[in-house]
């Protein structure tokens, strides 16, 4: 067979593979910084006590403060053209955006706060779960959130670190026989743990507190706990107001704010 050949089958074989783990950028995208409205971008979930932070900021500036969030490929365009600040709600989420927002470094990255993973149960938590050794038993259904290399995340691997914390392998083996669904964000695992009748699901406080009439936490043991943080980046083209924010941000008043969906520093 030609040499051609063979490179025309090994870029075949490769293209798919490489094009999955490509960042997303849109390098034909112009920044549009500047415009004095400090714009935030990031996942949903830290976004309601964000908001709860930027409405009191707002009050006290007069800036305005525009948070957007949800699912990255619905903000991702936008975001390459006028963010200000991104937010990760993991390390490892965060490290995929910087490959995305080139205007954003791994320098310029401040983790702010922590929250511990929480075994999310129906309100009123009819199973009895009081802890990880709950999730084994026979008939237990469970919802993970898992970006499966094709979603940014901040519960990917979150179940398995749980599971595997005290280095017993059956724990994982039982835990996975458990688990009814994977999901590749937070607002698909809430539907599918209402949608399939689930028991538990690996998430993060501020689920149960935005919806305590659905769901309801049972924390993790000592040693069974994981943590993920809250971590921001300015862009180097910000709005001048933006690091003015992000300051406020870590205050006693805004902490207090924070706490109040489960967020600690």
């Amino acid at each position: 067979m030609k040499m051609t050949s063979l490179l025309a089958i090994s870029l075949s074989l490769t293209t798919p593979a490489l094009a999955q783990d490509a960042a997303t950028e849109a390098p034909a995208i112009a920044r549009e910084a500047g415009d004095g409205v400090v714009r935030l971008y990031g996942a949903g979930g830290p976004h309601s006590a964000l908001q709860k932070v930027a409405d009191v900021w707002q009050a006290e500036t007069g800036t305005e403060v525009a948070i957007t969030f949800g699912p990255e490929p619905t903000w991702s365009d936008q975001a390459q053209a006028d963010a200000d600040i991104i937010w990760g709600t993991s390390e490892q989420s965060m490290t995929a955006f910087l490959e995305t927002y080139t205007s954003f470094s791994s320098d310029q990255v401040q983790p702010i706060y922590l929250r511990p993973a929480i075994i999310a149960v129906k309100a009123g938590n009819p199973k009895g779960i009081t802890g990880f050794d709950d999730l084994l038993a026979d008939g237990v259904k469970i919802v993970v959130t898992e970006g499966a290399g094709v979603g940014n995340t901040s519960g990917t691997g979150v179940w398995e670190d749980i599971a595997g914390r005290t280095g017993n392998l059956d724990d994982v083996v039982g835990m996975r026989r458990n688990i009814v669904a994977f999901e590749h964000g937070s607002g698909a695992s809430f539907k599918a743990f209402t949608d399939l009748d689930a028991d538990a699901w690996i998430t993060w406080p501020d689920w149960t507190a935005r919806n305590p009439d659905v769901i309801e936490a049972v924390s993790l043991s000592e040693d069974r706990a994981i943590w993920r943080d809250l971590n921001v980046a300015i862009a180097p083209d910000a709005d001048p107001e933006a690091q003015a924010f992000l300051d406020f941000l870590v205050t006693d008043e805004a902490q207090a704010l924070m706490e109040t969906e489960g967020w600690t520093r």
